[in-house]
Formats: structure tokens, sequence, C-alpha cells
């Protein structure tokens, strides 16, 4: 790969000591969702923090992978990590793969939304792929952790890889190996794929083509990834994403440093680089704040998918201002109503520490924006939205999310020690998704002289 361009800002540059404090204090309170919202008997994690709130398969994926982090830093003991992977892992071993409607996922995938109790299809939902490879990525993460003898890890390991073998990923993809978006038993297949702009669908791939028993093939890998755009913002070349989690949640698991498939070799940089500069493009716009939002600037950013104080339309200093609800807010393209999503900001930790630390300071001391019950950062917030009752800086989200707090704890500890990374670097199968995408250099081509699969 090409060497990365000069670094004006600082991004790159190391936390001090005061800062690792606040991070490690932000990680684990952050994983206290992780505590509260799962069921001790099935494993399985409420989607958000909303009473009677079923669950999400993707939080699963993210909490099993912050159960890894938790065995590390002793916010959990060994044990009490094993059983709860163990619950998820019985649970999604032992539910109902069918085409019924009651099912709990069918051809080895699952249903986005799940009831917290018994595990069946919830809010007549779709049968997920993307959220499905966010589940299997945390059951990949144990499996990769739990590497000792004793008779719960070997089955930690045996029923991921039992799970994993399962899922039909040509089911789901066309001939080319395109993948869809998903499936309902009502309508059948979902008119649309991962098949278009750059976007969170790389661990999709990644697992789909690294599949030793029902892969896709790789050009539907390379078809996407041809349709990347590129674009540049504030002097920043890259390609080009507006909401910030399509930068960062792949990259949970996958370490791009320093390897690159096709496309991204084209570029001359890395994905890993990247996503350091859609970071700096997020921060250079908060600082810019082009569209006069309170509280903006080179401290307050972070637009991604989010919730959102609308839909409503207010006057606020004059101006007619429409705010929205849930909504994949970008930058510096938009969509933009002034909602900004503290989560985003960490989830950039691993890309720009120094930027990500000043920010995540900001907020707590300038703004109060974290919660007082030790949960870590509310969701998301609105300055400019004329509603102060829980914070005097605005509107905040009533609920936190486990898609949102997954990637604080994650990528602090990537950032801190490279664990989730590391244990991903050594999954066979993740190794083999990634040659198979036509990945080469650096760790990978060292991996291949040691533990690699063959392809």
């Amino acid at each position: 790969m090409n060497e990365a361009p000069s670094d004006p800002l600082g991004a790159g540059a190391e936390c001090g000591p005061r800062d690792r404090e606040m991070l490690e204090t932000l990680q684990r309170e952050t994983f206290s969702y992780f505590e509260r919202y799962a069921n001790p008997s099935n494993g399985l994690i409420a989607d958000k923090t909303a009473p009677q709130s079923a669950a999400s398969i993707a939080a699963v994926g993210l909490g099993l992978s912050t159960y890894a982090v938790a065995a590390e830093r002793g916010f959990l003991s060994w044990q009490e990590a094993i059983a709860r992977s163990l619950a998820a892992l019985r649970f999604f071993a032992a539910s109902e793969q069918s085409p019924e409607p009651h099912a709990s996922g069918y051809k080895g995938f699952y249903y986005h939304f799940l009831d917290m109790q018994s595990g069946r299809r919830a809010h007549a939902c779709e049968l997920s792929t993307i959220d499905t490879a966010l589940l299997l990525a945390g059951m990949l993460t144990v499996a990769c952790y739990f590497d000792g003898q004793s008779g719960e890890e070997r089955e930690i390991r045996d029923r991921a890889e039992a799970l994993y073998r399962r899922v039909d990923w040509a089911w789901a993809a066309d001939a080319a190996g395109t993948i869809g978006h998903g499936w309902t038993p009502e309508r059948g297949r979902i008119p649309y794929a991962w098949d278009c702009g750059y976007s969170e669908a790389a661990i999709l791939y990644i697992l789909a083509l690294g599949s030793p028993t029902h892969p896709v093939p790789s050009q539907g890998y390379l078809d996407w990834t041809a349709t990347f755009e590129e674009k540049s913002a504030y002097g920043i070349h890259h390609l080009y994403a507006g909401p910030l989690f399509i930068h960062q949640l792949s990259q949970v698991w996958l370490d791009f440093r320093g390897i690159g498939d096709e496309r991204n070799r084209s570029l001359g940089f890395d994905y890993f680089e990247n996503s350091r500069r859609a970071t700096l493009v997020q921060r250079c716009y908060g600082r810019e704040n082009p569209q006069g939002f309170a509280h903006y600037s080179e401290n307050v950013w972070g637009l991604t998918a989010s919730d959102g104080p609308g839909p409503a339309v207010r006057t606020v200093g004059g101006r007619r201002r429409e705010f929205y609800g849930y909504l994949a807010r970008g930058a510096p393209f938009g969509p933009d109503d002034g909602t900004v999503a503290p989560w985003a900001m960490l989830g950039s930790l691993p890309f720009a520490p120094r930027l990500v630390c000043d920010a995540a300071r900001h907020l707590i001391e300038r703004l109060g924006l974290k919660k007082t019950d030790r949960t870590g950062f509310h969701a998301s917030f609105n300055a400019t939205f004329p509603e102060t009752q829980q914070n005097p800086n605005g509107w905040v989200a009533p609920f936190q999310f486990g898609l949102n707090e997954g990637p604080i704890v994650l990528m602090v500890e990537n950032y801190l020690s490279g664990l989730v990374w590391n244990l991903f670097r050594t999954c066979p199968h993740a190794l083999r998704g990634l040659r198979r995408a036509g990945f080469t250099g650096g760790w990978l081509d060292a991996s291949a002289l040691t533990r690699g699969p063959k392809v």
C-alpha cells in the first residue's frame, strides 16, 4: 500500500494517561448495557432500553464480542463470560429454523428482531443478511477468545462453528455472488441488494466468501466495490459515505491496516486510512458548521444513523428548521438537522485518537452528555431543537441502543490493546474470506506463512 498522506490535524496522535483513564471509564460504563439488558436464560440482548424492547441479533453479536473484552478487563469473571456466551449460542442452535412466520430464522439466517423471551420473530421483521453477519462475527469472536480445553470452551467453539457453517449464503445471493438484503415469509426476497455504494457490508461479504460450506462467488464483492464513489471535501479525498457508522462497523472486527483489495489498491490507501479521512471530514464539518447549528465545533461532530427530535418543524432564532426522527445523517453533504451521536464519534477512536479524546472530554465536561446512571453517553442529542427537559444543552435521545453501545466498548479496546482485531486475525474463516475478496499485504501475507488456511 502507498503511504498515507501527512496528518496536519494531528488526528493520529496518541491519547495521554488522563485520556486513557477516561476511555477505560467510558468503556466500563458502556459495557453495563450488555449486563442490564440481556436475558440470561437465552442470551438475547435488547435492541434498546425502551420497555418491552425486542432483541436485536446485531446487538447480540456485538454483545458476544464485548464478553471477550469484559473477561479480559475483569468486568465479568471468566466463568460468567463463558456462561453468557453459551446461553446465546445454545439458544441459536436450538431455535426453530423454518419458513414459518413464527420461527427464529431460516437457511441459517436470523430475523432482525426476536422476542426477548421466546426468541421468535418480532415486529413481522425481515430475515436480515447484514444483521446475521454481525451476529456471527460475535460468535466467531468468542470462539477465538475462549481457546482453552475445558468442556465449556470447546462447546463455545463447536457451536459457533456449526452455526457459521449452517448459513446458506449462496441462497441469499445471485449467481455472481451479490448478496440480497433479506427475505420475509410473506413476500419472499427483499428487492434490494448490497450492490451499490460504500457501506457497512464488508463484514457480510468477508464472512460469506469465507464459508467452507455455502460460499458466494467473489465476483459479487468485486462488483460491489466497483460502485464505491470517490469524493473530496475540505481537501480530503476518500471513498464517500455520509453516515459515520458505515466507516466503522465492519472494522470493529476486521483489521484493515496495511492490507488492501483491488479497489483500495487503486486509490493508494487502505480502508483504515479511508475511515480516518472520513472522520477528519466530519470534524472539519463540525468546525465549519455551514448550517449554523448550536454547539457544532471541532469538538462536536458525529453524524450517523440515529434517533432525532422530529419529525417536527420549529422556528429557532428566527430561522425555520426541519427536524427528523430516525435518519441516516451524514457529513458534509447531509442530511443534517443538528443531531449528533456521541457513540459515532467514539467509534472513530482508532482512526483519530487525539481528536476523539478531545471531543469526548468536551461532551462530558462542557456539555454534560454522559448519562448520570453510569451507562455512558446519551445515544444522540440536538442542541438546536428547543427542548431542555433532560439536558440544558437541548434535546437528548430517550433510549440507548445495543447497536450504539457495542462499538464504543469494542473500538476503545481495539485502540487500547487491539484485542478484537487480533482475535479476528486468527479466525480461519475471516482469513479465507479476505483472501477470496482479493486482499493481500501486511499481516495477512504474514499469516499465510503461519496459521492461515488454504483458499
